[in-house]
């Protein structure tokens, strides 16, 4: 598996995979342990949470398989994510949806997640969404006492547009590592409004959540999905790939700006499609053409 270096002493896996649906799936400890152990084989040692996710559930399904095979968390980089306070019978304190990026709360958000996933540290911690009431200092002063703990090893963002990236870097005595964005085909956005620009500008890799469009492009159920379907189905037969989401994670990969996208699927077929999609080459007219697709229209 490819690695994708993220700090002096840190690197990911270029293929991350995502536990935001862990809840769902139902899972036995022992099938946990499994899909971690899938993962591993493949190459894919980074994991992507966050404490929201499974309303608050989901760090500590996934602490209580490693708290079984606890050797397995030396082959692997966990990523969480603070920040977003949802109502949830989970969290009774919690009155409202809201965000809280004050120090208070993304220390006590680490804290928890430490105990959760049965981890003595967070290889990387991420502010899950911009807060329009955040205070850069106050984040500052918490993502330094973290680190300086040993709690927290590295710092990033996630869904940050450029100038609230910049902002909230300029507080901080060290580099935040990634900003975890939605990129896909389907979902343009982040490459047109310079979000991506700013990631390789500061030479920072960012983490693609939502890779696949959330199905969209399986269902085709409007012109533009339809559209992309067609395309994307007729270059998979051009590169010899097995599924169309072979082709969307590479249209990804291709990229130079080192993307990395996260597989959200507890299904082991799913996830070895998502490796398989690192050995397709897309050339420029192909990678355009899907471009293309997406927008609709010929590029100026």
């Amino acid at each position: 598996m490819e690695r994708v270096q993220m700090a002096e002493d840190l690197s990911f896996s270029r293929i991350i995979h995502g536990l935001w649906r862990l809840a769902d799936w139902n899972y036995s400890d022992k099938e946990v342990i499994g899909l971690i152990e899938h993962c591993l084989e493949l190459g894919i040692t980074t994991f992507d949470h966050a404490d929201i996710y499974g309303s608050y559930t989901c760090e500590a399904l996934f602490g209580k398989a490693l708290q079984q095979k606890p050797e397995l968390r030396d082959r692997m980089e966990i990523v969480t994510k603070c920040g977003i306070v949802l109502e949830s019978p989970n969290r009774p304190d919690n009155k409202s949806h809201h965000y809280n990026t004050s120090k208070k709360h993304i220390i006590s958000s680490a804290e928890m997640s430490l105990r959760h996933l049965q981890t003595e540290y967070i290889d990387t911690l991420l502010i899950h969404r911009p807060d329009p009431f955040m205070d850069p200092a106050e984040v500052a002063e918490a993502f330094t006492q973290l680190k300086t703990s040993g709690k927290v090893k590295h710092f990033g963002v996630s869904n940050f547009k450029s100038h609230q990236f910049t902002m909230l870097q300029s507080y901080l005595d060290f580099e935040l590592i990634t900003n975890q964005i939605e990129l896909s085909a389907y979902h343009l956005e982040n490459f047109a409004d310079g979000t991506l620009n700013l990631c390789q500008e500061k030479r920072i890799p960012p983490m693609a959540w939502s890779p696949l469009a959330g199905g969209k492009i399986f269902s085709g159920d409007n012109e533009k999905s339809e559209r992309l379907k067609n395309t994307i189905t007729k270059i998979a037969e051009e590169i010899g790939a097995s599924d169309i989401d072979e082709v969307l994670y590479a249209w990804l990969l291709n990229h130079p700006a080192r993307i990395m996208p996260i597989v959200g699927s507890g299904k082991k077929e799913r996830i070895e499609r998502a490796v398989e999609a690192l050995k397709h080459y897309l050339n420029r007219d192909q990678w355009f053409e899907i471009l293309q697709s997406s927008m609709g229209h010929d590029i100026p």
